[in-house]
């Protein structure tokens, strides 16, 4: 099977080179693609100098952005996805591609040890925790950049990804959701080359706020089910409360508990939309 890396870079002059050279030597036949997402030095230059396809951005989109060109140019069966910016170690590449013979994606799962700073530490491992009790599945690198995909099942999901950082986020619990099934290697990253284009309260925010977009698009009910028994809660603790203190029934308790019937009447809807979306990528 024809093998496509796919590498976004944005201002990665200094490593990229040996980046693509490293990969050319493990794996000579694979179409290694680098998409320069609007760089302002000479990144695509040295990157074709290597010896990748290059695309070049006309400005500065995004990560996700860049992974989306890279997929759609790609030409094999199998696509490696893997950040420019020196972290991650091509010599990993054949063990995620091992894994790839049995499983829709394999995902590079860093060693805690090996995150850039104690900050995107917790938050990783706040993140993973959250995705796999919406998910219900164990989930050990949520926002990892190295995987690996096979191209025909990504391109059903490329709609989805964002423009941002956060489509490992997008496309892990869509596959999960969709009862794909995905393998984590164990990897170590190393030390990033330059400064990090992740913003931690902005992207973080972000990638909660997908988590959430995500869920209600494949599992609404996960979403709309806890704040309706919350409103029903609300409603009969407040009628208990004003019944014992004034012996009446408020409008308020009514209010609560009408809005959580019809929270939950949304959930039924909803879910029955998104049976309709499975039934219309399955056919695709």
């Amino acid at each position: 099977m024809k093998i496509s890396i796919v590498i976004p870079v944005y201002q990665e002059a200094t490593i990229i080179g040996s980046i693509v050279k490293s990969i050319a030597d493990i794996l000579p036949d694979a179409e290694i693609i680098v998409v320069d997402d609007g760089s302002k030095d000479n990144t695509a230059e040295v990157a074709r100098s290597a010896g990748a396809v290059v695309y070049c951005h006309p400005y500065n989109i995004g990560n996700g952005a860049a992974v989306k060109t890279g997929i759609r140019m790609a030409k094999g069966d199998i696509i490696v996805m893997l950040d420019g910016d020196g972290q991650h170690d091509p010599q990993d590449i054949p063990r995620l591609l091992a894994e790839a013979k049995t499983h829709d994606m394999v995902v590079g799962a860093r060693d805690s040890r090996t995150h850039a700073n104690i900050f995107r530490k917790f938050a990783n491992i706040f993140y993973n925790f959250l995705a796999s009790a919406i998910t219900k599945i164990s989930v050990k690198d949520l926002t990892s950049g190295f995987r690996v995909v096979h191209r025909i099942t990504a391109l059903r999901y490329l709609y989805l990804l964002p423009n941002t950082f956060s489509y490992p986020t997008t496309i892990t619990l869509s596959y999960l959701h969709s009862g794909r099934s995905i393998c984590y290697v164990p990897i170590k990253a190393a030390k990033r080359t330059g400064s990090s284009k992740i913003k931690p309260l902005r992207d973080g925010f972000h990638f909660l706020l997908i988590m959430i977009k995500i869920t209600t698009l494949y599992s609404p009910m996960l979403v709309f089910l806890p704040i309706s028994i919350l409103f029903m809660l609300t409603g009969l603790f407040y009628y208990c409360y004003t019944y014992i203190i004034f012996n009446r029934f408020t409008n308020m308790s009514a209010l609560f508990m009408t809005t959580s019937i019809m929270i939950f009447m949304l959930g039924l809807i909803s879910e029955q939309i998104t049976q309709l979306r499975y039934d219309r990528v399955d056919r695709q």
